[in-house]
């Protein structure tokens, strides 16, 4: 019996395929209008920052709710022009250490922890990926660290199953927890009051 398709994750990659398009022209639409010199430049530079914030965010998101197929991968200069953008103000750090090209689904996973990370960085912090051939690493420092037990225990899938009550700002967690699952990695989280260390 063939294996049943990921629907969120289907349903993931086609919502951002289908936003990446208009944010793209209004991309397009601010680039006409620098060079034709109308607008006030203040005016113009917040819309050109907060479209590449978002288009940023867009393909962020298409690597971490979309689709992972097994033979995909992805370069390590595509994941470091979408890290680039993600946190414009700068509240969060993101430093990544890895191989040049990728698989997809493993990448997917970290995606989804940073997601996990920026929730438990609500106050600003430090966020530095590492990748090599043992394994991944996800280390993350705050001062004020806010860590929520119930939402980090649903990454490890195999040892606590998803708990229905989640908000929507809090799915990162258990679809973390799903895509270790399906590259068949279980996590290891260490917290200490001013870090959370993820590796898998």
């Amino acid at each position: 019996m063939p294996a049943q398709p990921d629907l969120s994750a289907l349903l993931g990659s086609r919502l951002c395929h289908d936003l990446i398009g208009p944010i793209g022209a209004i991309g397009n639409g601010v680039e006409l209008l620098l060079l034709s010199g109308t607008g006030r430049s203040d005016e113009v530079a917040l819309i050109s920052e907060s479209v590449a914030a978002l288009n940023a965010r867009i393909r962020f998101f298409r690597v971490a709710y979309g689709i992972a197929r097994p033979d995909q991968t992805l370069p390590r200069g595509e994941v470091l022009d979408i890290l680039s953008n993600l946190f414009p103000s700068g509240r969060i750090t993101v430093l990544w250490d890895s191989a040049a090209d990728l698989p997809r689904g493993e990448v997917k996973a970290a995606f989804l922890l940073l997601l996990c990370a920026e929730q438990a960085l609500r106050s600003g912090g430090r966020i530095v990926v590492a990748q090599n051939k043992a394994g991944w690493s996800i280390d993350l420092a705050s001062p004020r660290l806010r860590h929520d037990p119930r939402l980090w225990a649903q990454i490890d899938a195999t040892a606590h199953p998803a708990d229905a009550a989640i908000d929507p700002s809090e799915v990162q967690f258990p679809l973390a927890g799903q895509a270790l699952a399906r590259i068949a990695r279980r996590p290891r989280i260490t917290v200490t009051p001013e870090t959370i260390c993820i590796s898998f």
